[in-house]
């Protein structure tokens, strides 16, 4: 298997739960080339997403079909971004110094913080998924939001210190990264969202307008940036820097903000 290839699988090995069999030498490069990979297995995750909400919306009404789309998501990741969503809310939501709220996310155990947070997001993302069915929206748009928050999570790599330094597992295998690393992930998820673009009309629109689908395709990448970007300065500006958690905290955050901007469009544009 090719540097390519290996590189391919070890994104997907990583961030998903997919059945990807493959040996691998998991050393720090070969963290870092993964991550050009990472819209392309967020455009995975949305396409499994957006098959099982086709399914879904044909069997089920829409409030149980949200909620079987939102496990389905869930499952795909392994829960791997929503403990990193719940250690990052207790941490930074304890209001203790530096140092404690890293310990503090550190610990596997979940606390009081991160338990309500991860209620109140999962709610938020079964309610907009609910409103997008109930609206007419194409399912197809699914696609969009794991590839733009998978986007930000390899920018932020590189544009915000590590807060452990060499420490932990995005120290060890991330720290070093640049902004030319998050630029090389750019190309990848604009033209998997030119796709979606393109089988749009192929496979029913819904009620969207296409000045709606346009807006979507333009403001969903701006959305993910700026809300991702001040999300990761507040974080840095009380840790110090970013962690393996905050890093899929960012990717959770975003993916509801970008949900949260489809239900904008679709009822208010």
């Amino acid at each position: 298997m090719n540097k390519g290839m290996q590189a391919l699988a070890a994104a997907f090995q990583f961030l998903s739960r997919f059945p990807v069999k493959a040996e691998l030498d998991y050393t720090p490069e070969l963290f870092r080339k993964s991550t050009r990979y990472y819209p392309l297995v967020g455009a995975a995750i949305g396409a499994v997403v957006w098959c099982g909400a086709a399914a879904a919306t044909y069997l089920l009404p829409p409030l149980p079909a949200a909620v079987l789309i939102l496990a389905l998501w869930a499952a795909l990741t392994g829960g791997l971004h929503l403990d990193g969503w719940m250690d990052t809310a207790d941490g930074l939501l304890s209001y203790r110094p530096r140092e404690q709220m890293l310990e503090i996310m550190k610990d596997s155990r979940v606390g009081a913080m991160g338990v309500l947070a991860c209620v109140l997001l999962l709610l938020l993302k079964a309610t907009l998924i609910y409103s997008l069915l109930t609206g007419g929206w194409p399912p197809l748009m699914l696609l969009l939001p794991p590839i733009w928050s998978r986007w930000f999570m390899v920018h932020a790599m590189a544009s915000w210190p590590m807060a452990r330094g060499k420490e932990g597992l995005a120290g060890k295998n991330f720290n070093g990264m640049e902004k030319r690393d998050s630029l090389v992930a750019v190309p990848g998820a604009v033209i998997l969202t030119a796709v979606a673009a393109i089988l749009l009309p192929l496979l029913g629109k819904g009620d969207f307008t296409w000045a709606q689908a346009t807006l979507s395709w333009i403001l969903l990448p701006l959305a993910a940036w700026a809300a991702g970007s001040w999300s990761a300065r507040r974080m840095t500006s009380k840790l110090g820097g970013l962690t393996g958690d905050t890093y899929g905290a960012l990717n959770e955050g975003i993916e509801t903000v970008l949900l949260l901007v489809l239900v904008i469009i679709q009822y208010r544009l």
